[in-house]
């Protein structure tokens, strides 16, 4: 009975040896293919210019949404009454100053002129001038240093 004991336990270790050894060589040998990284899409919302295309779920009676729209398709305000004041911050993070109002390149805010809101983003800030955009279109505002 000892000697089949001896026996089954061998025979057993042999063929767990071949199952570990079939299996290291089944992984090895045919790596996984790995899924092609696909862009992930992305979402699309279009903000209703009108009743008729759709309200704000949140407010479906606000007139909020339209009002934003029509103000973004304004005609640009008059780029002649945009003064570049001056800069501030350190040599890595600049900062111009326009109307009293300052900006970070990237930033994006309403500043005030005789002529009313004008919304403007800086898209960048040179030596002596900001690049920056209005209805889509870009301009520069060189700094005079007279008062």
């Amino acid at each position: 009975m000892r000697q089949r004991m001896k026996i089954f336990r061998k025979n057993t270790m042999a063929v767990l040896f071949l199952i570990a050894s079939a299996l290291a060589l089944a992984v090895t040998a045919a790596p996984v293919a790995q899924a092609d990284k696909a862009e992930t899409p992305r979402s699309v919302f279009i903000i209703p210019s009108n009743p008729k295309e759709g309200c704000d779920p949140f407010f479906p009676n606000s007139n909020r949404a339209y009002e934003m729209v029509a103000a973004a398709n304004a005609p640009a305000g008059n780029i002649t009454s945009l003064v570049l004041k001056g800069f501030s911050g350190s040599q890595n993070h600049r900062l111009a100053i326009i109307n009293n109002h300052t900006f970070a390149a990237g930033d994006t805010g309403d500043v005030i002129t005789p002529e009313g809101r004008i919304h403007l983003r800086c898209i960048e800030i040179k030596t002596n001038s900001a690049v920056i955009e209005i209805g889509g279109q870009r301009h520069e505002l060189v700094y005079s240093n007279k008062p």
